[in-house]
């Protein structure tokens, strides 16, 4: 009894005096620990107002800061821990985050992706609120932007969600980056009509358009025969803030190029379908009118005799 009680007296011994020598390397570890604490209060609060003067987006900076806040705190966690000699526990430490972290990404692929998609468009802006762009398939205003997702605005009134890896994986095309958009309008004229005197009217009708950009020429382009009309595309540029800008200059082209023909008499002529009835081993149509009259008239004759 009394061996028992005097080994672990030697062993409470052993440990307070462990911890007495421990005590100068402790008093520094919670020193680093205390300096990285305000370090990392500094970061987050420099990151928050450098962050908030930038084009990055206000959904981003409070996570962006307080991530480099965290860093700042387990770097400063990770040199207290060698201090007090304990390089094991920091291993181990870092290896649990690591497969914990690594776990966590495989659970939540899709939506790290769309997260980590938002803070590169955060940082990029490739698109803000209110420009018209047209991804994945859908066209129409951007009406937000998320971290995880954007919303669409289309011209019909419906509100698209794309979640952030989409968009920054597909094609992103945006309208109002420039301010401007060309116009194609397409055409075509009659066979019989004269196709220096279509273009110069039609050029000329365009010209004259409110809102067409001065400093870009109208183009006029002949395409090919088409099976009524010899076609034709016009081009022209205009200011672009909003989709309706594009349609109604297309509109009032349209418009101008019709009424400028009709006054120079030339022809947007109609569709013509030629129809031919001939059948292998029967007879054309030019050969059964004759035949449907002479069997009308012997037919009314019949009649009157009878």
């Amino acid at each position: 009894m009394n061996e028992a009680i005097a080994q672990v007296t030697d062993k409470l011994s052993g440990w307070w005096t462990g911890f007495l020598e421990m005590l100068p390397n402790l008093g520094v570890a919670l020193l680093v620990i205390g300096l990285f604490w305000g370090l990392s209060r500094l970061v987050k609060n420099l990151m928050d107002k450098v962050l908030h003067r930038s084009p990055v987006h206000d959904t981003a900076v409070p996570i962006v800061s307080r991530t480099l806040s965290f860093i700042v705190l387990a770097v400063g966690l990770v040199i207290a821990l060698g201090i007090l000699q304990l390089q094991e526990a920091a291993t181990s430490l870092l290896a649990g985050a690591g497969i914990i972290g690594l776990a966590l990404g495989l659970a939540f692929q899709d939506i790290a992706a769309n997260y980590f998609a938002g803070f590169m468009l955060s940082f990029r802006r490739p698109i803000v609120v209110g420009d018209l762009v047209e991804t994945n398939g859908v066209f129409g205003t951007v009406s937000g932007i998320e971290l995880r997702s954007t919303y669409i605005l289309t011209p019909q009134g419906q509100r698209v969600m794309i979640p952030n890896r989409k968009i920054f994986n597909e094609v992103l095309t945006n309208f109002s980056t420039n301010g401007e958009r060309r116009v194609d309008v397409a055409v075509g004229v009659s066979y019989g009509d004269d196709l220096e005197k279509a273009e110069k009217v039609a050029i000329a009708a365009v010209e004259g358009l409110d809102g067409r950009m001065q400093d870009k020429p109208v183009q006029l382009f002949y395409e090919g025969f088409g099976g009524s009309s010899i076609d034709f595309q016009l081009r022209f540029w205009v200011k672009f803030h909003k989709n309706t800008d594009f349609l109604a200059a297309r509109s009032h082209a349209i418009k101008a190029i019709k009424r400028a023909f009709d006054e120079n008499e030339i022809t947007i002529p109609f569709p013509i379908r030629t129809l031919d009835f001939g059948i292998e081993g029967g007879a054309t149509l030019a050969e059964m009118l004759p035949r449907s009259s002479e069997s009308r008239e012997a037919s009314g004759n019949g009649a009157r005799h009878h």
